[in-house]
C-alpha cells in the first residue's frame, strides 16, 4: 500500500543509517556529551547564524513542546497558542499535564495574528481581577503550521514584536521547519527565525531522522538547568549519540535542506495531480501537506488502496482528508496515486 499518511512513515534517511551504523561500535560518554552531539550543535549554530546558541537534543516533539513550556513558565502561567495549534489539538494534554494551560486565540489558517495577540494582551492587563486568572506567559507557534501554511517575515516579526513589548518569550515548534525553509513560497531563512524567536526547535522526526528534535535557544538564553528539566519529563537518551549522530548527518552537506526540498517537489506534483482529477481542496498548502475534501465513499475506498490521514468532518457526507508528502515520497508513488485515483473516478462514473 502506498502511504501519504504523514511525514515520519518511513524510518530514516540511509545517510543517517550509515553514519550510526559506522559509529555504533564506537565508545562514547553519555547524555550528550559525545563528540558527535557536539559536533551536530557546531554545525546547527553555523546553519543558524546564531554562535553563542544553547543547542539541545530532545527525543521528540511531545517532549520537546512539554519541556520547553514548562521550563520558560512560572507556575502561575500558561501559554498562548492558535486554537489550531499543535499543543492545543494533538498533545493529549501534555502542556496541561505540566501544570500549564493553554491559552487559546483565533486562527487564520492556522495562524496567530499579531494584532488580536495584542488585543488579547490589553485585554488581559486591563482587567483589574488578572490575579485571579492564569497569566499569559509565552506565545507558542508552528511553521509550518497544522494546515501547512507559513508565516511571512512580516507576519513573524509583528508577533515578536508583540512579545517583546509584553515580555513574552516567542517559542516557534520548528517539527517540519525544512519543509518551510525550502517552500517557494518562504522568505524566511534559518537566520531570520533565529533573530525573531526566544527559542525554536528543528525537526528531526518528520524530517529525515529516526527520532529527535534539536532544540535552540539562540542567544544562550537557556533556562538555567535545562538539561535536568529535560531529564525530569523523560526526554533525554543515555545513549545520546543516537541523536547526535543524526543531526550530525542531517547538516553535513546540507542534506536536510536537500531532503526537505524533495519534500516539497513531491507536494507540487502531488498537488497538481489532485487538481487534474478535480479532487477540491479545503486550502492550499505551500509545504508537503495537502488537505482536500473526499465524499466519504470515495474517502473509504481509497483507504483501502492508500494510506491518508483524516483530519476532520467538513458536513455529514465529506471529509477533509490530507495527503503529506516527505523526503523518503517517490515519483513511483506519485505514479501509483494517480492509478488509484483514476480506477476510482472511473467505478464512480459508472
Amino acid at each position: 500500500m502506498i502511504s501519504f499518511e504523514n511525514d515520519y512513515s518511513a524510518g530514516a534517511h540511509p545517510k543517517l543509517l550509515e553514519r550510526l551504523s559506522e559509529t555504533n561500535l564506537e565508545p562514547l560518554p553519555g547524555y550528550e556529551t559525545d563528540r558527535y552531539c557536539e559536533s551536530a550543535a557546531r554545525k546547527i549554530r553555523e546553519a543558524c547564524g546564531c554562535p553563542e546558541a544553547d543547542v539541545y537534543f530532545l527525543t521528540g516533539g511531545t517532549q520537546t513542546n512539554a519541556v520547553v513550556i514548562s521550563s520558560v513558565l512560572r507556575s502561575y502561567e500558561g501559554v498562548l497558542a492558535a486554537e489550531t495549534g499543535h499543543v492545543n489539538t494533538h498533545e493529549a494534554g501534555a502542556i496541561e499535564y505540566t501544570g500549564h494551560k493553554v491559552l487559546t486565540l483565533p486562527e487564520r489558517q492556522g495562524k496567530l495574528d499579531a494584532g488580536e495577540l495584542r488585543a488579547y494582551m490589553e485585554k488581559f492587563h486591563g482587567d483589574e481581577n488578572r490575579e485571579h486568572e492564569v497569566f499569559p506567559g509565552m506565545v507558542y507557534l508552528s511553521w509550518p503550521t497544522e494546515y501547512g501554511t507559513l508565516y511571512s517575515r512580516r507576519e513573524l516579526s509583528d508577533i515578536a514584536a508583540v512579545c517583546r513589548e509584553y515580555e513574552l518569550p516567542l517559542y516557534l515548534d520548528g517539527a517540519r521547519l525544512g519543509y518551510g525553509l525550502m517552500s517557494g513560497e518562504a522568505d524566511m531563512t534559518l537566520s531570520d527565525i533565529a533573530g525573531l524567536c526566544d527559542v525554536f526547535y528543528i525537526g528531526g522526526t518528520k524530517v529525515g531522522a529516526l527520532c529527535g528534535e534539536a532544540v535552540v535557544f539562540p542567544r544562550g538564553n537557556a533556562p538555567r538547568h535545562f538539561m535536568t528539566m529535560v531529564k525530569q519529563r523523560g526526554a533525554m537518551l543515555a545513549k545520546g549519540r543516537l541523536l547526535g549522530v543524526q543531526f550530525d548527518a542531517l547538516f553535513t552537506d546540507r542534506l536536510y535542506f536537500d531532503i526537505s526540498r524533495h519534500a516539497i517537489e513531491m507536494a507540487v506534483r502531488l498537488r497538481q495531480l489532485l487538481h487534474e482529477k478535480g479532487i477540491p481542496f479545503y486550502l492550499e498548502s505551500p509545504t508537503n501537506q495537502q488537505f482536500v475534501i473526499l465524499e466519504d465513499g470515495m474517502y473509504r475506498r481509497l483507504q483501502e488502496r492508500a494510506a491518508v490521514s483524516f483530519w476532520e468532518k467538513y458536513d455529514k457526507t465529506h471529509t477533509v482528508v490530507r495527503f503529506a508528502t516527505s523526503w523518503s515520497t517517490t515519483e513511483a508513488d506519485l505514479e501509483e496515486l494517480e492509478k488509484v485515483l483514476d480506477e476510482i473516478q472511473d467505478k464512480d462514473q459508472h
